[in-house]
């Protein structure tokens, strides 16, 4: 086996008795394994060869081409954007493509993380040459089997063209030929110009648009097997907190209840895959079981965080976000900065805590048989659920398996695994397969909540109108915090949207002072840029206002001229998305490109009846640069409706530009439901929301009317796309509520009463 270090697909070389000697040879991302054909070579065998050049692609004697998905669908399009690479180097007919997904198994398919916006990013290389490898083979196969040179045959729609004569062999008769052969060398691999894709860049529908606008789509809580009882869990209202005593005698008497038992706690930090503990219902089906949890009465003993109140902290985040912090990132004589400064903007910006309110709430269906588990789960990570179940069981990894369906929505919920190690952790404990479900109120009340946080910034502007010195302190309780009570200063989280501020400012100070996690906090789509970009790109508005100029000139101005900021200089431990800089340098030539590519498609600046705004934000998140505009209409009642956004996207490559405008649509709402709709509150350690009605999501009514995604004709390294449609959003979308009112949103969500 060989793996990189980043645990990216590699090309392995093997001689060809070692070759030859197996039919499947794995090894993280591309695998060079073969199913080698042992029959006649006549026409009527074709049918049963398979050419398999690498774990993703296999090409069947009957002309079925089969491509695997590794990565989770959640309807980002991955099912369908990382095989339609493979396809388009491969040169097949889309329309004879059928999409497997792949189990979780870090050894043959490379890192199946399908979060941080990474996939399209790390795999879209390795899977051109996956396809370029399988077309290069073939074409040799037919170049022998016609004793021509290779250079004169061409792979095209599924066959392989000898061009001066014009013969034609079909992958599938080709398909035993080619799987005798040597794999190219890496260096010898030869991708298809740009000019040549048919697919890449070019926008295709996903592959499980109709199963999943005709109910025909599998998602974890349409698994099914023969004889699974339901399962159900009473938690502990408190992060942490313990069973002490349960009186289940009632639950009991529940018709369909079959099982009741109680499952450890871990306390507090309970890390990331830990199942919360509590009591477990086992029953004959979904109704029982939540009646029988109904009926239990339980002690509890609410532990280390039954005093922590989400409003008493943020209060006291507030006053340490006034006080000095510890420095992360300084340039220039700030004090000197703020003491000349002629005019001082200064405000405090606030976000709460956030649950994900996926469509799907976590579920899992386990079963265990002959000290073997089997998994149906929507889980973004499969491999870390799959490591951590057979910790739980005390069995070895290759005695689980980790069937992945469609998730009903993610956005870092669902890379947790701890929904997945409850289900399996409770059919040992039972005879039967057992589907576990968590209810809404179980979701919002135990989720791994979005960090809260304060900021305070001030900025120096000069007596000459020229901006002196920014000032800028974070405050928020690092996702860490949820696995160790040894608090750190989160220098990845920093690394999103904070240390990363790229205006050409004389004077810099970014600040941060330490904040106890008091509850699960995780991942949410865009992380800790939500906070960030919001008070940046606020402030940036704010300035412009006092500096009394444009807010798209006045950031224009500020970025100074085009470059590549060298944040290894100037950052301690920069995160720049687990790529090095070299390669993924920050550009403020490409965030300079969106910010006037928006300017114009908004056509900014024009002419609005009373009680209607623009705002403008940009951020670079995830690698990509974003620039937004955000139209609002603000009623006598204070009511907001958003009539118009329009994103400019430099992302790279686009390779499937109708999911990436999908993907920044999506975003758009997600950002109303964070700008204008639910907050989670937290008191005496419980989470007062419970449901829909407490914790309200953007509805079709509240979100943008009309949704304009301009990207950027590129031929950069794809970068990615999911996350970063809600950074600039939120700033933008309060920059048009002052445009419109007057009224400035330093707290979210944003309230006008």
């Amino acid at each position: 086996m060989k793996k990189t270090v980043d645990n990216t697909p590699s090309i392995l070389k093997l001689d060809r008795r070692s070759f030859l000697k197996n039919t499947s040879i794995g090894f993280t991302g591309i695998m060079l394994g073969m199913q080698i054909g042992c029959g006649p070579r006549e026409k009527e065998f074709y049918s049963d060869a398979a050419f398999k050049p690498n774990v993703y692609l296999n090409i069947k004697g009957n002309g079925e081409v089969v491509i695997v998905a590794h990565r989770s669908e959640m309807g980002q399009g991955v099912r369908t954007g990382l095989p339609l690479i493979v396809a388009d180097e491969l040169e097949v007919d889309w329309q004879k493509v059928k999409i497997e997904q792949a189990v979780g198994n870090e050894e043959v398919y490379g890192n199946q993380n399908t979060d941080g916006s990474f996939s399209i990013r790390m795999f879209y290389m390795p899977m051109r040459k996956a396809g370029a490898v399988a077309r290069m083979m073939l074409e040799q196969a037919a170049a022998n089997q016609w004793h021509v040179e290779v250079a004169t045959c061409k792979a095209k729609d599924g066959e392989v063209i000898h061009q001066p004569s014009g013969k034609k062999l079909s992958f599938a008769a080709l398909a035993e030929a080619a799987s005798l052969l040597e794999l190219p060398r890496e260096e010898d691999i030869r991708l298809k110009p740009a000019s040549e894709f048919k697919y890449i860049g070019k926008g295709l529908p996903i592959v499980d648009l109709h199963d999943m606008v005709s109910g025909g789509a599998v998602y974890g809580m349409d698994a099914r097997v023969e004889g699974m009882k339901i399962a159900m869990i009473q938690r502990c209202p408190v992060a942490g907190g313990k069973v002490v005593s349960v009186d289940d005698s009632e639950a009991l008497k529940v018709p369909g209840v079959q099982k009741i038992f109680t499952l450890d706690s871990p306390g507090f930090p309970t890390n990331f895959h830990n199942p919360l503990g509590g009591v477990v219902v086992v029953a004959d089906n979904t109704w029982a079981a939540m009646q029988g949890r109904k009926a239990l009465k339980i002690e509890w003993d609410y532990g280390v965080n039954a005093g922590y109140d989400s409003r008493k902290f943020a209060q006291q985040m507030e006053a340490d976000a006034r006080r000095t912090g510890n420095i992360k990132r300084e340039q220039g004589e700030i004090k000197k900065a703020l003491k000349a400064a002629g005019k001082m903007v200064e405000a405090t910006y606030s976000v709460p805590h956030y649950a994900h309110a996926t469509m799907e709430p976590p579920c899992a269906l386990a079963k265990m048989e002959n000290g073997k588990c089997e998994i149906w789960a929507p889980t973004q990570h499969p491999q870390w659920a799959k490591g951590v179940v057979a910790e739980a069981l005390g069995i070895e990894e290759e005695d689980v398996t980790i069937h992945v369906t469609l998730l009903g929505g993610g956005f870092g919920r669902k890379s947790k695994p701890d929904f997945v190690v409850e289900s399996a952790v409770i059919a040992k404990n039972c005879q039967w397969p057992v589907k576990l479900i968590w209810t809404r109120e179980d979701d919002i009340q135990h989720d791994f909540y979005h960090f809260n946080s304060v900021q305070h910034v001030k900025v120096a502007l000069g007596n000459n109108n020229d901006v002196l010195g920014w000032n800028h302190k974070t405050v928020f309780p690092p996702i860490g915090g949820t696995a160790s009570a040894d608090v750190k200063e989160p220098s990845f989280e920093l690394g999103l949207g904070f240390v990363d501020f790229p205006y050409n400012i004389p004077a810099i100070r970014l600040e941060t002072h330490e904040a106890k996690a008091q509850i699960r906090i995780g991942w949410l789509r865009s992380v800790a840029n939500i906070q960030h970009a919001f008070a940046i790109g606020s402030m940036l508005d704010e300035v412009a206002e006092a500096r009394k100029v444009d807010p798209i000139d006045n950031a224009l101005e500020l970025l100074g001229e085009d470059r590549h900021i060298n944040f290894n200089d100037l950052v301690k431990d920069f995160f720049n998305y687990n790529e090095k800089l070299e390669d993924f340098p920050f550009n403020t030539g490409r965030l300079r490109h969106v910010i006037n590519m928006v300017k114009e498609k908004s056509s900014w600046g024009k002419d609005l009846p009373s009680g209607r705004g623009q705002g403008f934000a940009v951020h670079r998140s995830f690698l990509t640069y974003v620039a937004c505009v955000v139209e609002v209409s603000v009623d006598n009642n204070g009511k907001i409706s958003i009539p118009e956004v329009h994103y400019a996207v430099d992302c790279g490559v686009p390779v499937n530009p109708d999911r990436v405008r999908s993907q920044f649509e999506g975003g758009a709402i997600f950002g109303t439901s964070i700008a204008l709709k639910g907050q989670i509150s937290v008191k005496d350690g419980q989470v007062e929301q419970s449901n829909f009605h407490d914790y309200p999501l953007a509805r079709m009514p509240d979100g943008p009317y009309d949704i304009q995604v301009h990207l950027v004709d590129s031929r950069e390294k794809p970068t990615g796309v999911g996350e970063p449609p809600v950074p600039p959003y939120i700033p933008a979308l309060c920059n048009a509520i002052y445009a419109a009112t007057g009224k400035r949103a330093r707290q979210l969500p944003v309230s006008l009463t």
